[in-house]
């Protein structure tokens, strides 16, 4: 059962941007995720940061309750892409990807997070706070922030029948 509470929202530089990233952590992936906020201006200023909790504060900051937070700020229309943390990197990515129109994957290094975004449509990155250092954390979303989905025939036509299968799900 999921259990409500108050989230932490804060929106940094959001009056002078115009694409949005949701950012969340659990409690393990919460001193990471305060790095990645504190730097984010300078590996993607075009890039607001809508930073929506964990603090690492409270262990009861479970990555699904994260992982629920961003997909819905994203669904919603209130973020363009994603990024959320946890210890490994696989609860929240497992938890991001129960949402429809969620397409979530771990990335740790730059080449896989274009690539997933390029060739797949990926819209949400996840971190594992014990896999991945701070420097390398900043230039893999560099690079999923960059890339852009091909309207290639052969990828349009794969992320197709992903969501044929996510609609025979529903």
């Amino acid at each position: 059962m999921w259990f409500p509470r108050p989230i932490c929202t804060t929106v940094i530089r959001s009056a002078e941007v115009g694409r949005r990233l949701a950012i969340a952590a659990d409690h393990a992936g919460a001193a990471l995720k305060a790095k990645i906020v504190a730097r984010a201006g300078e590996i993607a200023p075009e890039w607001s940061v809508l930073d929506l909790g964990g603090d690492g504060s409270d262990p009861t900051d479970d990555y699904p309750d994260m992982a629920r937070a961003v997909a819905e700020r994203m669904i919603a229309g209130e973020a363009d892409r994603g990024l959320v943390i946890c210890g490994s990197g696989i609860g929240v990515t497992i938890a991001a990807n129960k949402f429809n129109g969620i397409r979530a994957s771990i990335a740790h290094d730059p080449a896989s997070a274009r690539q997933g975004v390029v060739h797949d449509d990926m819209n949400v990155l996840a971190f594992g706070s014990n896999i991945i250092s701070l420097e390398r954390a900043l230039e893999t979303l560099r690079a999923f922030l960059q890339a852009e989905p091909s309207s290639e025939e052969r990828y349009l036509r794969r992320t197709a029948k992903v969501a044929d299968i996510e609609e025979e799900q529903s």
